[in-house]
């Protein structure tokens, strides 16, 4: 009773989904031909010509299954040659027409894509990644996608790229040899990236040139040397030694092999890390770029799909050959891009401390005769992206950026702590022939978790020493050990936490005002009749220094009064200006604090000659220093 009444949900669920094609089919040819009729009048209006050279079958759309009797039904490789050749309406030249080919189906007539068996134990039995669209290729496609597809379109349709580029690898071969090792060919172990990657074009060149098949590189190795100004200052300190090898001279210089690998994803791998269905997974990516890749919904044959996000690379101190020698020692460090700190030296987080501690341990490792591992994700600001980032600190900054607070931040603003998903990072160490570490340079029990999940164990964690971390960025690490980053040290109570502070703003007080212009209080207070400078001292008391748990804040500077919208203790702020009177009152409401439900204070204002320092609370009038 069980199978029969099974039978009939996947009968009626086939039954749905041929339904929702054969609508998606529709729709399509109803949109394609009033997308050929729209052209077809601009060509006539612009050439004043009956005939324009188009075919009235082009706007038909190709079959899909399970429709048959469809006889205006085009094969992909004729379709793809008709849009290359056909003239545009108006302006540069393109090589478009009327016929858009939205999505492919399988079986459809012409669709032939090249044999694609995910973790065969041989490049020519897996078969090549295929993602170009161009004439002679989108036929035979076997993956969605592109990481610069974006970038590519730009130049194809500016004509600056010919469509019919081929490229020269030649001399492109990799700078040092790499696997292949047992690990390519499990299914389970790699499902990010493809590793064959570095070898495609030469391993499939007849393909290429016989089929006419372009195939592209997903990964590419070369050697460079490194230079950093905090690596000149460790050889001259005497943490790092000169060798000649790895350590080339006395400023620093290392010799370093680079592996740059774009992702590619096994789709149902990928599900799978997650505990997904494979439906789901798919879903979900096609509505969330915009439903870019339709094909991730029509062409379930297709298991390969190459994500328009940043890759990885690799930096290998000493001997390639030793990451994978298990008889050497392996010093690794996977660090997460960060380009406020590792590029332009930001001291808000640990990021580009980290980054050199772990470049120096590498290199340390290397001249021991083990190997040294840096490997570079871009995940900026969490893999939630720089403006979300921006606005985080925004709101850290002008909030108390207490260390309770770092992960509220970005909840608040995010609706996430992280995205960075560390469950397909261990993929480049199964690529790498990776299968022990023995130091590893991180503090990220995430980053442990997901190594140690697939069976590679971690033999020694090495936190960043103290001396390292500057003095703005203790919110961020404190927050993070509390959270369960790994320590040798002293792990902070909740309660520890609310008193490490970081380094707040001196002008807060911006707002966004009419049509969209930023402002600050002093010009809302000139608007509204003061006519005094925009010098204003404001003197916090005793009361709200108890509050902040922080005596060294008792008394702020405001600059142009811009800071009242900011300061950290006010969760609303009303001002009163009175014309012409030199005092300026503000009312500053603490609805959130048990000690505190207002509180109104008169600020002393005047020309800069005149300023006193002075604070009127009621009747009573106490006079505080200035800072």
């Amino acid at each position: 009773m069980a199978t029969s009444s099974g039978n009939t949900a996947s009968g009626a669920t086939n039954d749905q989904i041929m339904a929702a094609l054969k609508q998606m089919q529709e729709e399509q040819t109803r949109l394609l031909s009033m997308l050929s009729q729209g052209e077809r009048q601009g060509l006539l209006s612009s050439t004043g010509t009956a005939g324009s050279g188009l075919d009235s079958s082009e706007s038909d759309l190709t079959a899909s299954p399970g429709l048959t009797g469809t006889s205006s039904a085009v094969p992909a490789d004729e379709a793809a040659e008709r849009d290359s050749t056909s003239p545009s309406t108006s302006g540069t030249k393109s090589n478009f027409t009327s016929r858009i080919v939205l999505t492919t189906y399988p079986k459809q007539i012409g669709i032939n894509p090249l044999p694609m068996k995910w973790g065969a134990p041989d490049a020519v039995q897996r078969g090549p990644v295929v993602v170009q669209r161009g004439p002679s290729t989108i036929r035979r496609r076997n993956a969605h996608g592109g990481g610069y597809s974006i970038y590519y379109a730009l130049a194809l349709a500016s004509q600056e790229l010919k469509a019919d580029h081929r490229p020269d690898f030649t001399n492109t071969e990799p700078a040092a040899e790499i696997g292949p090792f047992p690990q390519w060919g499990d299914p389970k172990k790699i499902v990010a990236m493809d590793p064959w990657g570095h070898i495609a074009p030469f391993l499939f060149k007849d393909v290429i040139n016989k089929e006419n098949v372009d195939i592209r590189p997903t990964i590419a190795i070369t050697k460079a040397h490194m230079k950093l100004p905090e690596l000149e200052e460790s050889v001259r300190s005497g943490r790092l030694v000169p060798d000649g090898k790895v350590c080339i001279n006395a400023q620093g210089e290392l010799a370093v092999t680079k592996f740059a690998v774009e992702p590619v994803w096994y789709l149902p791998g990928v599900a799978e890390r997650f505990g997904l269905d494979e439906g789901t997974l798919r879903r979900s990516l096609f509505e969330h770029t915009g439903g870019s890749y339709p094909e991730l919904i029509t062409r379930g044959d297709i298991k390969v799909f190459l994500p328009p996000i940043g890759g990885l690379t690799v930096y290998c101190f000493g001997d390639p050959a030793k990451m994978s020698d298990p008889n050497s020692r392996l010093a690794l460090r996977i660090h997460d891009e960060c380009n406020g700190s590792d590029v332009f030296g930001s001291d808000i987080c640990t990021c580009r401390p980290y980054l050199i501690f772990g470049i120096e341990e590498a290199v340390k490792e290397a001249q021991n005769g083990g190997s040294g591992v840096v490997i570079y994700f871009r995940k900026e600001g969490r893999a939630l992206g720089e403006v979300t980032k921006y606005l985080v600190y925004n709101a850290r900054k002008r909030g108390e950026d207490r260390a309770s607070d770092y992960f509220k931040r970005t909840e608040n603003v995010a609706g996430v702590k992280d995205m960075r998903f560390q469950a397909l990072m261990p993929d480049i160490l199964h690529w790498l022939g990776i299968t022990k570490i023995d130091r590893m340079l991180s503090m990220s029990n995430m980053k442990h978790d997901a190594i140690v999940g697939q069976g590679i164990p971690i033999h020694e964690r090495v936190e960043l020493p103290e001396s390292w971390i500057p003095a703005d960025s203790r919110v961020e690490i404190d927050a993070k050990i509390t959270a369960g980053y790994f320590t040798t040290g002293h792990r902070m109570t909740e309660s520890e936490l609310a008193s490490v502070q970081g380094r707040l703003w001196e002008d807060q007080g911006l707002s966004v005002g009419p049509q969209g212009r930023m402002q600050s209080l002093s010009s809302v207070a000139k608007s509204q009749g003061d006519s005094y400078p925009p010098c204003v001292i404001v003197a916090i008391m005793r009361w709200l220094s108890k509050l902040n748990g922080n005596k060294s804040r008792q008394l702020c500077r405001l600059r142009g009064m811009t800071e009242v919208l900011g300061l950290n203790s006010f969760s609303l702020f009303k001002v009163k200006l009175g014309r012409g009177q030199p005092n300026l009152q503000l009312a500053a409401y603490l609805p959130n604090h048990r000690k505190a439900t207002s509180a109104r204070m008169q600020v002393l204002i005047g020309p800069p000659q005149e300023f006193g320092n002075g604070l009127r609370k009621g009747k009573k009038k106490k006079r505080l220093g200035t800072q």
